[in-house]
């Protein structure tokens, strides 16, 4: 393990590189024999597991229920929405077949030319057109409004070049679907969710994220308008964290989903969509951790506290397990996750090294000597400081120092992002600018062309136009027009 940590690149000489490799040393993912598709390996999982159940929590606390929907598109579906089908038309896995055959000579099996499919099926790259086909047979009536349903699925978007967490060609995501009686409603639907999606980026990722509205460009394909809450990593890119859609009547006309309002009348209905995926893991490996592995906000660590045994013979580990026993019964009672690591199999220097890589926030070490003493040595991943504490009341202290921990761990993220935006003022300075990375606040004059000219001459695109902050109007950096306010310009994952 003190080899693997050695080996891993250092962020300032290839931060993509220590990225895949951290990714894999950590446990946390590893490619497939699938093209473009990974295997989310039990430690990877359990913190998406932890995203999942907090995030589950809090949209049901917004009075959303879970439902499943088809896994196939009949291809028919994507074509009712014209935005929506050429948005990911380029991205679609085809089902043609629905049999295969072994072949005559023995050698493997082959598609059946006599199982060719009535009508091809699409591997959903979202879900939007199944759910609006089935919205149209549960809804009637106002009465039947609103429907507020959030699905957690797979998708399949066949991206050309991929990376683990990041961009892949299967993921893993919840996606909302909401059906509103009123253009009024289901905007401010779009709006609460995206204020859900900041406050657990802020309360559990310890990401410091900037909300804001995407440009026609940037749209989600068949939005009228999209909402996206925009981080920062450390190398300076961006990263979209999740978005929240609003569709007003688009994906009710392309169905024919209509309902009978309170005057008695035939209308559409209004529609959100809204999600985010395991490419919330890819921001929390890239917005916290450091050249020794993994740094993990406490509220996401599947383990808070390790505890390891130092001892030299099976009667100092014996003893040391009966003091341990009723510690970890207090930290558990406390509502802590923490784990007794007193295997034999591993020397203590392993495992200190193993969980520094894997980003657990608290280590514990206690030996013969520090049981006579009273004391414990602490160890916190974020700053990797070394303290002695008492091991009276041990318990408390951890979990107060896992909150001070989740909020160092932020604090640190927000400076970074602080110390990376800058105003830049004239398009000679902003191809100087982008080169050093950051969110780079500019006057935009709000046309499609101008936001195309910028992203071919330097790769950078608007993320978003922030819902905050700054509203003084002034003059677009590249045309000299009128802009309404500036807007955030980065290069992005």
């Amino acid at each position: 393990m003190a080899k693997e940590l050695k080996d891993l690149t250092k962020r300032s000489e290839d931060y993509s590189r220590w990225y895949n490799e951290l990714v894999v040393k950590a446990d946390l993912a590893e490619q497939s024999a699938v093209r473009g598709c990974m295997v989310i390996k039990p430690y990877g999982y359990a913190i998406w597991e932890k995203m999942q159940s907090e995030l589950d929590r809090m949209f049901k606390e917004t009075g959303h229920q879970n439902a499943y929907f088809p896994l196939l598109i009949p291809k028919s579906f994507l074509s009712r929405e014209a935005e929506h089908v050429e948005g990911f038309a380029k991205e679609c896995a085809v089902v043609t077949h629905h049999r295969l055959k072994t072949n005559p000579d023995g050698t493997g099996v082959v598609v059946d030319p006599d199982a060719k499919l009535e009508e091809e099926l699409i591997i959903r790259p979202t879900s939007e057109t199944i759910i609006w086909n089935t919205y149209r047979n549960w809804i009637t009536s106002y009465r039947d409004l609103p429907i507020l349903i959030n699905q957690w699925a797979n998708v399949m978007r066949w991206e050309m070049r991929t990376r683990l967490f990041l961009r892949t060609a299967e993921f893993l995501w919840q996606e909302g679907h909401t059906a509103h009686a009123t253009r009024e409603e289901a905007e401010a639907e779009a709006v609460r969710m995206l204020e859900v999606y900041n406050d657990f980026a802020h309360r559990f990722m310890a990401v410091p994220v900037i909300k804001g509205v995407k440009s026609a460009n940037e749209r989600f394909a068949g939005a009228l308008e999209t909402y996206t809450i925009e981080a920062m990593m450390q190398d300076g890119k961006a990263l979209q964290s999740g978005t929240s859609h609003f569709l007003g009547q688009n994906f009710a006309k392309a169905f024919d989903v209509k309902f009978i309002n309170k005057d008695n009348q035939s209308e559409y209905v209004w529609a959100t969509s809204w999600g985010v995926s395991t490419r919330l893991m890819g921001a929390l490996i890239m917005a916290h951790s450091d050249d020794n592995g993994l740094v993990l906000p406490p509220h996401l660590a599947p383990i808070q506290c390790v505890i390891i045994p130092v001892y030299k013979n099976s009667e100092q580990l014996a003893e040391i397990n009966k003091v341990v026993e009723p510690i970890i019964k207090e930290m558990r009672a406390l509502g802590l996750s923490v784990k007794y690591d007193n295997a034999e199999n591993k020397r203590p220097g392993f495992k200190f090294a193993d969980y520094e890589l894997k980003g657990v926030p608290v280590r514990l070490a206690i030996g013969a000597r520090d049981i006579e003493n009273g004391t414990v040595e602490l160890m916190r991943r974020d700053t990797l400081e070394k303290q002695i504490e008492p091991l009276e009341g041990i318990a408390k202290f951890v979990k107060d120092l896992l909150e001070d921990i989740q909020d160092n761990i932020y604090q640190k993220a927000l400076k970074h992002r602080q110390e990376m935006t800058r105003e830049v003022n004239s398009y000679e300075e902003f191809k100087v600018e982008i080169e050093k990375g950051g969110f780079l606040m500019c006057h935009w004059d709000g046309t499609p062309e101008t936001e195309e000219k910028i992203k071919n001459e330097t790769k950078a695109t608007i993320r978003c136009i922030p819902l905050e902050g700054d509203k003084t109007p002034g003059k677009c950096m590249v045309t000299g027009k009128p802009s309404k306010q500036r807007v955030i310009f980065a290069r992005n994952y």
